[in-house]
């Protein structure tokens, strides 16, 4: 399903903004309105995470009314790379760096898995510029998540076998999303990020404690969590909410980690009443017609304009000119965004 305001969302428009050192940190803006600033879990491709249907139709869900802001952090996704050590401190100057280039001093904030200590240790620093804060599949400790054993087991797959590391963790992640969409995660996440960072990444993400913060928040804060989420437990979510002044602490049905995958309605029924925000109606999303969809799986197997002529019969001239309108009419940038959208959508592939 798709959620649809009084104008659907069909472009991201994209910026870079700039750490002390002079690294880059991408970022994109979808809809208009007060802002709305989305720190990432643990991996992010603001491209690629695009192209996946569930990930789209949720973040326009959240574009509707607000202007939603979405960033990769440094060595991630279109970001520049970086080999620093993991941090907080990088972790909110990625924050400060996003909000001053959109020119953003107050501002809705939602955090989600790491993002959530993340935005919480920001909301408990800068209360001055939160005017409400979201803290969706997080934790306070975590060094709860998972005991010492299975933390090790996991660091050391992803250092010694990404792939398999990426497709364990998507079966974790997103347990009710079909064989295709798991199947799109495990390559956008390790399209977004090297093994190096992503085992570097999710050491932060055990190491974090923001538990002596949570007292100092003072924004509106809304807590959410899945009640069968493997990766996150959910008496993390408890924590933060009973450490925050006036949380609201709301448990929701289904398994999946990652927000848009799994009842993703629910979640932004929450967030969107939360925000004050009208509900949003349901649409089917306009697809493509069969020849487009015949072109997306020739482009998704890798074949270049002049091998889509041959194996279409036609000229390399109309080879391009079907995947310029295919590009268009889902709003991407490349093939290799229509690659990602077709693989995520054949369950069957």
């Amino acid at each position: 399903m798709l959620f649809t305001g009084a104008v659907a969302v069909r472009d991201q428009r994209w910026g870079t903004a700039h750490l002390e050192d002079g690294g880059k940190v991408a970022y994109a803006l979808t809809g208009t309105g007060p802002p709305l600033v989305v720190v990432p879990g643990w991996l992010s491709h603001l491209e690629l995470g695009w192209a996946i249907p569930a990930e789209r139709m949720f973040h326009e869900a959240l574009s509707s009314g607000r202007t939603l802001v979405r960033y990769d952090r440094p060595g991630c996704g279109l970001s520049d790379p970086y080999d620093g050590p993991r941090t907080m401190a990088l972790e909110l100057a990625a924050i400060r760096a996003v909000t001053e280039a959109v020119g953003a001093t107050h501002f809705d904030l939602f955090g989600w898995s790491l993002g959530a200590p993340v935005a919480a240790q920001w909301a408990s620093e800068r209360p001055e510029t939160v005017s409400r804060l979201v803290l969706y599949g997080g934790w306070a400790t975590g060094s709860a998540i998972g005991d010492d054993d299975s933390r090790r087991h996991v660091l050391g797959l992803l250092a010694t076998h990404w792939g398999l590391g990426s497709d364990l963790l998507t079966e974790i992640f997103a347990p009710d999303a079909d064989a295709g969409t798991r199947r799109a995660l495990a390559q956008y996440q390790r399209a977004a990020s090297s093994a190096s960072t992503a085992v570097a990444l999710l050491g932060l993400a055990y190491d974090l404690d923001v538990s002596p913060t949570l007292a100092r928040i003072s924004a509106p804060t809304l807590v959410l969590h899945r009640q069968g989420d493997r990766a996150a437990p959910a008496a993390e979510s408890r924590t933060l909410a009973d450490g925050i002044p006036g949380a609201a602490l709301v448990e929701l049905e289904g398994r999946s980690h990652l927000p848009a995958f799994g009842d993703a309605e629910a979640v932004v029924e929450q967030v969107r009443r939360f925000l004050g925000l009208p509900r949003l109606r349901r649409a089917v999303p306009t697809g493509l017609t069969p020849r487009q969809t015949e072109v997306a799986a020739l482009v998704a197997d890798g074949l270049t304009n002049r091998e889509l002529a041959t194996r279409l019969g036609i000229t390399e001239r109309s080879a391009e000119s079907h995947v310029e309108r295919i590009r268009l009419r889902l709003g991407f940038r490349s093939r290799s965004q229509v690659a990602a959208w077709y693989v995520a959508r054949e369950p069957h592939t």
